[in-house]
């Protein structure tokens, strides 16, 4: 069993940045899969990074590459998603997510078996 707990979120102008953490319970952490995905207001939630449990491997939604960087600290069970030029449409309560590692990274919803309760994001125009 996994327990994710966000941090890091909050109220930002456009083109401003924001560094979310997420700390992982377990001692399996580095084994693990590890995701941001974000639900903007009315819509469903959707892909953002993620990060294959070895550190190696990272991927990105169109919508934020070259903008967004996710990063891993196994020794503090941690993964964080650094977020700069951020734009109103980021706007969303983002969600840290795991599951346990294989060979590929998961994209999608379902693929992932732990998820943390959330952390709004608003970025004001």
């Amino acid at each position: 069993q996994v327990q994710l707990v966000e941090s890091g979120g909050g109220l930002v102008q456009a083109g401003g940045s924001l560094s979310l953490s997420c700390a992982a319970s377990g001692r399996a952490f580095s084994t693990y899969d590890m995701g941001w995905f974000r639900q903007p207001p009315g819509k469903e939630r959707e892909f953002v990074s993620a990060m294959g449990w070895s550190g190696g491997s990272t991927t990105y939604a169109d919508s934020v590459k070259g903008r967004f960087a996710i990063s891993r600290d196994n020794a503090k069970n941690t993964v964080y998603l650094q977020m700069n030029s951020l734009k109103p449409e980021d706007t969303a309560v983002y969600y840290c997510a795991a599951r346990q590692g294989y060979a590929s990274i998961p994209s999608i919803v379902s693929q992932y078996d732990y998820w943390g309760q959330g952390t709004q994001v608003t970025v004001s125009s």
